[in-house]
């Protein structure tokens, strides 16, 4: 799905014209709709700035609106074929259904990927159970990885104490 679709999904969910978020954007009133509706329908493409104040503004992660090209099957294929050279996705067959496993062994890329699966399942499992509601599993996936408390997240305020850190703890290990 490209990504004017992508906004359309987000902003028909919020419940948001293309007038309220094109304002929201700082469009002039009278534009606003008319560069939303550029936008939806791909004759516009939003920069990296702009991309990032829509997904706040939509309040979801950039990255849900920067997918790749899914609009076909073929090009859905081929984005599969990606995760297979990347990622070492594998497609087999367990009780008569398709099955796509993804390898952990195949290296750090596809370990990290398998987690992020598993995290996926865990979550997925709890919608199912009734332990969330629909509204908590979306802004879950919407987000990601903001909500996710399952894996090991580090955020540092600067470069400086980044740099600290990781000399503090190499001179640990050198002890």
């Amino acid at each position: 799905m490209a990504i004017g679709e992508r906004i359309h999904f987000f902003r028909k969910k919020r419940g948001m014209t293309q007038k309220y978020l094109g304002m929201l954007m700082g469009f002039p009133e009278k534009s606003a709709d008319v560069r939303m509706a550029q936008y939806e329908t791909g004759s516009r493409t939003p920069k990296a700035d702009l991309t990032a104040s829509l997904a706040c503004a939509l309040d979801v992660s950039p990255q849900a609106l920067t997918v790749p090209d899914i609009d076909s099957s073929i090009g859905l294929m081929h984005t599969l074929f990606t995760l297979e050279d990347i990622y070492g996705l594998t497609i087999n067959e367990a009780e008569g259904e398709i099955c796509l496993r993804v390898d952990p062994s195949k290296g750090k890329d596809a370990a990290e990927l398998h987690k992020m699966l598993c995290t996926w399942r865990q979550t997925a499992a709890m919608l199912q159970a009734g332990e969330i509601s629909r509204e908590d599993y979306d802004r879950w996936r919407y987000n990601y990885p903001e909500f996710d408390n399952t894996q090991t997240w580090i955020k540092t305020p600067s470069k400086e104490l980044s740099d600290a850190i990781i000399k503090r703890l190499s001179d640990q290990l050198k002890e």
